[in-house]
């Protein structure tokens, strides 16, 4: 397996080890801390195994069900509901997404949404599948599971720069945003230390 092969400075990027870890809040964190920049919310959903079948089991909720091959991409125009997606836009985003992606073609989907928003753009991003293809700026692993690794998380934990527990990190707070001295484009700074529990 490939591990970052492109590095790309303008995107932080949000795993986890578990669902409902506090990956939404803390980009939406970030988010109303840094308003005042081009901010691009994309959450992405890898969909492996059985093509058409619930990768959680049962019927699941359609999302994994309702593509059967490559990629597609949702931008969010809903403030009003409670998705992810919906949530991000109301912290301050100028757009948000949603790429729900085979992971044969998750980078092509992830090529796809970067053609979609403004080249200056900073992005937070909800993956763990991505750090396979792309190194961010910042990769921030949440970890307050008391139960396994689940799957996606265990092949790209090593790569955190980051390891939290949840929004309230002292590290979530000392993520800042510099200007390229070189290209004048704004990037993620990750020059802190890493915080393991």
């Amino acid at each position: 397996m490939t591990i970052g092969y492109w590095y790309f400075p303008r995107l932080l990027q949000i795993g986890s080890t578990g669902r409902n870890s506090g990956k939404t809040t803390v980009a939406k964190k970030l988010i109303e801390k840094f308003n005042d920049y081009p901010l691009v919310a994309l959450k992405i959903i890898t969909i492996t195994g059985k093509r058409g079948v619930c990768q959680r089991g049962g019927v699941g909720c359609g999302i994994c069900t309702s593509i059967d091959s490559g990629f597609e991409l949702i931008e969010e125009k809903n403030r009003r509901g409670k998705k992810d997606t919906m949530e991000l836009l109301k912290a301050g985003v100028k757009q948000s997404f949603l790429l729900k992606a085979f992971e044969d073609s998750l980078f092509e989907g992830f090529e796809y949404f970067l053609e979609q928003i403004p080249a200056n753009a900073l992005i937070i991003c909800e993956s763990n599948s991505l750090r396979k293809y792309v190194e961010p700026g910042i990769f921030i692993m949440m970890d307050n599971q008391k139960r396994r690794l689940k799957p996606s998380s265990k092949d790209v934990y090593d790569f955190a720069d980051l390891i939290v527990s949840d929004a309230t990190d002292p590290a979530v707070e000392r993520i800042t945003i510099q200007k390229e001295t070189t290209t004048n484009q704004l990037r993620w700074d990750k020059q802190m230390p890493v915080t393991v529990y």
